[in-house]
């Protein structure tokens, strides 16, 4: 191994005292200081938002010895040591109104044994403005104000609106002593995966320069391309002959798996560092990043706003919307997007709209393998035992079999679905056919309530026509009128074609018809 990786180590000290890799950002983390004083960014989990913090807070203490042979050593000249006040809301569950002020008193409790505690029997926020006043003064210098997930306390309250709205009142008055207190203050960076806008936190920080969508600083987390191919070069060599492929096979294969990150439009492709990092650590690719976290209140989010899964693939967005969360509860495509599950894939300059997508595989297939157990019915409730054979059954020919199998799917359709059981079938089927794409040529698209499907293995072609209170023969008429085989009239694989109707009555699939060419 050419190197050691920093997995889960987000403390730039450690990582430079202990010899780990490190990804020169210190060009940028110098450009970002020396240009604006209060900052905002928002990335996606376990994207190295902590190490920017870290970083930074090195820097502003004039930990001059960290940042040897790194780019900062040449740009900066004064190395100034400023009082800095770090605040983590990560690490720490938040069950009730009681652990986030906790986790404050504990911060504040800190800074107070530096600077004096006479506000001690105040208000978080009062203690937090008294203890920057206190800090300037004390030292001579103006203070820096680094908040690591910021929103992590709402994040885990989605759901429990009181909870939420306790939680977003504490902190809007506690960050809002970032704006009182401006004359004590040198620098603030705050950081999250997504932003509470509006009547939320930040509607009294409109001092914030937000850098989520900012094509100076895109980079500043994750790694680029020219990154990776730079730094990482005898690592790529190293896993391409432990996976038995050749150096650009393995390169292919860590672009498909973790690259495709855009945060902005015309950027450079941005890698998932901590997918990466597991990669090159493990000498074997995985779905490192997705399964670290599991998107549950995101597919509550979908289900709840009755959203259309096909749009995942082409879902359009302004910048403004992309900038806030607030009405997640009817569009949960802000927080995909600010969550890594969804990422710019283009944009329309005369409408000022971004075209979204899956980043990569790694998100795609992790993602669409965690809907289908929570949109279809699972007989055997083995999520892989049910993907493997359905695979198998399409690949070996046995229509009956996976037809049988995709109608388990529809089994047991919740009651309070009926009245959208036109959504809920093309959603399933959605679900069902892209699983299928992964491990055979899968194409679908849908128009006014009317899905087609071509499914290609190495021995056969299936054509699918599905009806909704219709009859499978109806469905079977329409691939025969319509001449939907005929683009594969040359093709040397057997094709079949599939009649399929839907019966709300029984909700799920009522009856299919084959017929082969």
């Amino acid at each position: 191994m050419s190197k050691i990786y920093p997995v889960g180590i987000q403390s730039f000290e450690e990582i430079r005292r202990g010899g780990y890799c490190y990804i020169d950002k210190t060009s940028l983390i110098y450009q970002l200081v020396k240009t604006g004083k209060y900052y905002f960014l928002s990335r996606p989990r376990r994207f190295g938002k902590s190490l920017l913090i870290s970083t930074l807070e090195a820097y502003f203490l004039g930990k001059k010895e960290l940042f040897q042979g790194l780019a900062m050593e040449g740009l900066e000249k004064d190395w100034t040591t400023y009082p800095v006040l770090h605040l983590d809301l990560n690490a720490r569950k938040y069950e009730d109104a009681a652990s986030l002020t906790a986790i404050l008193n504990q911060h504040l409790e800190s800074w107070e044994v530096l600077y004096g505690d006479e506000k001690k029997d105040r208000a978080p926020e009062e203690r937090f403005a008294w203890i920057i006043e206190k800090a300037c003064r004390a030292t001579g210098r103006n203070v820096v104000v680094l908040v690591d997930e910021y929103d992590k306390p709402m994040l885990q309250a989605i759901g429990n609106e009181p909870l939420l709205t306790d939680y977003r009142n504490t902190l809007k008055a506690f960050y809002g002593v970032l704006k009182s207190c401006d004359k004590y203050l040198r620098f603030a960076l705050l950081t999250g995966v997504t932003k509470f806008s509006k009547v939320s936190v930040f509607s009294d920080l409109n001092n914030l320069m937000d850098i989520s969508i900012d094509d100076r600083f895109a980079s500043i987390c994750g790694i680029t391309e020219r990154e990776l191919h730079r730094d990482f070069k005898e690592d790529i060599a190293m896993l391409a002959q432990k996976n038995h492929l050749t150096e650009d096979e393995a390169k292919l294969q860590l672009k498909e798996q973790y690259d495709g990150y855009h945060f902005v439009e015309d950027s450079e492709d941005i890698y998932n560092p901590f997918s990466l990092l597991n990669t090159f650590a493990k000498m074997k690719f995985g779905s490192y990043w997705f399964e670290t976290g599991t998107p549950t209140f995101l597919v509550e989010l979908l289900q709840r706003s009755k959203y259309d899964l096909h749009r995942l693939t082409e879902e359009m967005a302004t910048a403004d919307s992309l900038g806030g969360i607030d009405t997640m509860y009817m569009n949960p495509v802000p927080i995909l997007y600010q969550s890594g599950y969804l990422t710019i894939k283009g944009y329309d300059r005369e409408f000022r709209t971004y075209e979204l997508g899956f980043p990569n595989q790694e998100v795609e297939e992790g993602f669409t393998k965690f809907l289908l157990p929570n949109y279809a019915s699972l007989p055997s409730g083995n999520l892989s035992f049910e993907i493997m054979n359905f695979v198998k059954e399409v690949r070996s020919g046995n229509i009956d079999a996976f037809m049988h199998r995709l109608q388990s799917f529809f089994a047991d359709t919740p009651y309070e679905l009926i009245r959208d059981l036109e959504l809920h079938y093309q959603n399933v089927l959605f679900i069902v056919f892209k699983l299928l794409g992964f491990y055979t040529q899968a194409e679908y698209h849908t128009s006014y309530g009317r899905v087609d499907m071509v499914v290609k293995t190495d021995r056969y072609i299936y054509v699918m026509e599905f009806k909704l209170e219709g009859s499978a023969e109806e469905a079977l008429r329409q691939i025969n009128e319509k001449q939907y085989p005929l683009p594969f009239a040359a093709d040397g694989r057997t094709l079949y074609k599939i009649g399929v109707n839907f019966s709300n009555a029984t909700r799920g699939i009522e009856k299919w018809v084959v017929e082969g060419v």
